[in-house]
């Protein structure tokens, strides 16, 4: 099993990184962002308070199926709240596994980003159900640095965690 879990040839790509400025605030999206082991996301609200969730994550092929359950035209990630939107690579194949994106940046996952009620709210009737399963991740800082659009995001081999 060990040796499936290793082969992940795929690579995804960072779409879109958004920062929560404050509790219930609107995303503001940006094009880079500095990220550290102590805080997190610079400049977004939850920086620092959870170790565990510092960084959350969806995957843009996700937000096509969530869009297409609901009948909507497209689900925009402001509308979910994650931090970053990626396209390529599965999320939940890295589950306890640590992956790199860009050239310094390496994050673990924690857990799965599970939808809240605001689902409801942003989606419509129906939102939350909608987004079950295809939440995303939450994930952890090992490594910090710099991320940009257009990074690349790709499973680190041998390194369950602990």
């Amino acid at each position: 099993m060990k040796e499936l879990l290793d082969v992940l040839p795929q690579i995804g790509r960072i779409e879109w990184i958004g920062l929560r400025p404050a509790r219930k605030a609107p995303l503001e999206s940006v094009e880079t962002v500095q990220v550290n082991t102590e805080l997190g996301l610079v400049g977004d609200h939850y920086q620092g308070k959870n170790g565990k969730r510092q960084v959350t994550l969806i995957q843009t092929e996700h937000l096509e199926g969530v869009a297409s359950m609901l009948g909507l035209e497209k689900v925009a990630p402001t509308d979910v709240r994650r931090n970053i939107v990626v396209r390529g690579i599965n999320l939940l194949a890295l589950k306890d596994r640590r992956f790199r994106i860009g050239t310094e940046l390496v994050l673990e996952t924690t857990g799965l980003c599970h939808p809240c009620s605001r689902m409801e709210q942003n989606l419509g009737p129906g939102g939350y159900n909608a987004m079950r399963g295809h939440g995303g991740i939450t994930a952890r800082v090992i490594s910090g640095g710099t991320m940009q659009l257009g990074d690349e995001v790709q499973l680190i081999p041998d390194t369950p965690s602990a």
